[in-house]
């Protein structure tokens, strides 16, 4: 018991540590200003929103990966009810999928995605935000 508490306290000092030098950056989907922060690379993508109890209204989480591939997201660890919208290059939204806290089932992009991008659940049908809609600033982030 010792062990896995002390575990839990380490996996979140890590947590917090990636989350504090995150890169962050500013989008807009659908006329709504989104702050981002930017997972660009394996550990950031893999640790996501893990083990926050919480995610401020009007921020998220983008993903970027390096080429188009069948992205698919889940939810083990995650405390937080979310919806992924899974972006090809252009920053236009594929598909939109409501994810389920702590669920190990598989969400994933409907054809080959570049970002995928995560908001409280229920951002993009409370902003009007669907499928073939643009977020506007991926594309910049993309190219760094």
């Amino acid at each position: 018991m010792i062990r896995r508490v002390l575990a839990m306290g380490m996996l979140l000092a890590a947590a917090g540590a990636v989350q504090a030098q995150a890169q962050r950056a500013s989008l807009e989907a659908g006329g709504h200003r989104i702050e981002v922060e930017v997972a660009a690379d394996e550990q950031t993508r893999q640790l996501g929103l893990m083990y926050r109890s919480r995610l401020p209204s009007g921020q998220g989480m983008l993903f970027l990966y390096p080429s188009s591939l069948r992205i698919c997201m889940w939810m083990k660890n995650t405390l937080i009810p979310l919806s992924v919208a899974f972006l090809d290059e252009e920053g236009r939204i594929l598909n939109i999928e409501d994810m389920t806290p702590l669920s190990e089932e598989s969400h994933c992009s409907v054809k080959p995605a570049r970002h995928a991008l995560e908001m409280n659940q229920g951002w993009f049908a409370g902003h009007g935000v669907k499928a073939g809609d643009r977020v506007e600033g991926v594309k910049s982030l993309s190219t760094k």
